[in-house]
């Protein structure tokens, strides 16, 4: 009889059975566990592992490698890890870029494209017709390295419905209750695509793949200035889905307009245009535009020296400000923050001891390791934990019919 039609307690503890070792193969990382180890670790029996681990192996979500000797005595143990044959493609679109990356099941970023797109103010229609362009390149170097995708995630700058697939509200986008028709990307994938905000996804990604500790606020700098809130190793996102959106902390009560429809926000000081503005950086493309704000700091230009110091102060306040609040106990800065951190951190930390003395150990502000990337691994990151999650559905799906 078929499982899915009678969902009794057999069926439930398959589910959970199933998701458990799949879960401790994830958490091992590159130690690649045998049965045995497994068995050990999850409290399961050898026979029900062997039978569960076979089920993982042909539906492609695990794959075997090596052969090696737990001990001096006994047949060599095979290792285990999530297969490098099964991929998620990452999605993001920004303001000023789009972007895609294919992860495999393990978390490694097999292949990534990111163009420049002036996407402010485009109906979502036609920037999703552009992202569809780079998603068709993800596809095929997934087929060319034999991975079969089965999903996709994508970000977006803005509050999001993900189970509508509706973007609530985009302001640097100009995007208010959109639609994004995100299935279309990639065509028919066992698991579709899910949507997401982008801070939050750049969290997710640090917590999974880039070392963060398990409570840590995450600040996202682009055009807009974002925040990931991550507790307990879980994205917190409040009652109404908008928590951590630290852009948009006022800093100064009689500063200048903000998007969001306020004044004096944390991002009209510390955001990517408000601090090109405020060097004298002239207009251009995005990359000419940070190239040259770089070779300006490095110059020791006083008007670049002093935009990026009072975008650092202005932080500080509004991290001075959340750490009172929340209670957190680590920063992890991302997007331009991260690649301005030398110029920017001292400012910064003073800003913080200044308004919160003693509150936050400026050993843990840290700049990412994952730069741009971030994103793209948290929305794929995303689905893949929903695979480890529940992938009963998946290894019934690669059963003969």
């Amino acid at each position: 009889m078929n499982e899915q039609a009678v969902p009794g307690r057999v069926g439930d503890v398959r589910r959970r059975n199933l998701s458990l070792v799949l879960d401790s193969i994830a958490r091992t990382g590159d130690a690649k566990p045998s049965r045995a180890q497994l068995a050990a670790g999850t409290g399961l029996t050898k026979a029900a592992v062997s039978s569960l681990v076979a089920e993982l192996v042909e539906s492609g979500l695990v794959s075997e490698v090596g052969l090696y000797r737990d001990g001096e005595r006994g047949r060599p143990g095979q290792g285990l890890e999530l297969s490098t044959r099964r991929g998620v493609v990452g999605m993001e679109i920004n303001v000023d870029y789009l972007a895609v990356g294919l992860v495999d099941l393990g978390g490694t970023l097999r292949f990534s494209s990111t163009v420049e797109s002036h996407n402010r103010g485009l109906k979502p229609r036609e920037v999703m017709g552009r992202l569809a362009g780079l998603a068709a390149e993800a596809r095929a170097a997934a087929a060319g390295a034999g991975i079969a995708v089965l999903g996709g995630g994508l970000a977006v700058p803005g509050l999001v419905d993900e189970r509508r697939g509706i973007v609530l509200s985009a302001p640097n986008l100009h995007w208010d209750n959109e639609e994004l028709e995100a299935e279309a990307l990639l065509g028919e994938v066992p698991l579709g695509v899910r949507l997401s905000n982008e801070a939050n996804s750049a969290a997710l990604g640090e917590l999974w793949y880039g070392g963060a500790p398990v409570d840590f606020l995450y600040v996202s700098g682009e055009v807009g200035v974002g925040g990931g809130v991550i507790i307990g190793s879980e994205l917190y996102l409040g009652p109404g889905g908008s928590a951590g959106e630290l852009g948009h902390i006022v800093v100064q009560p009689d500063g200048p307009a903000c998007s969001c429809g306020g004044v004096g926000c944390l991002e009209t000081f510390a955001g990517q245009e408000a601090i090109f503005e405020a060097a004298g950086i002239p207009a251009g493309s995005l990359s000419q535009r940070t190239d040259a704000l770089h070779a300006a700091l490095a110059a020791n230009e006083p008007g670049a020296g002093k935009a990026v110091h009072d975008a650092g102060t202005y932080l500080g306040v509004a991290l001075a400000s959340a750490a009172r609040l929340m209670d957190i106990e680590a920063v992890v800065l991302g997007g331009h923050f991260a690649e301005l951190g030398q110029w920017l951190r001292p400012a910064l930390l003073a800003g913080m001891e200044r308004h919160a003395p003693g509150l936050l150990d400026p050993a843990n502000v840290t700049v990412s390791g994952l730069k741009h990337s971030g994103t793209l691994l948290g929305a794929a990151g995303q689905v893949i934990r929903s695979v480890i999650e529940s992938p009963l559905d998946l290894v019934l799906a690669a059963k003969p019919a």
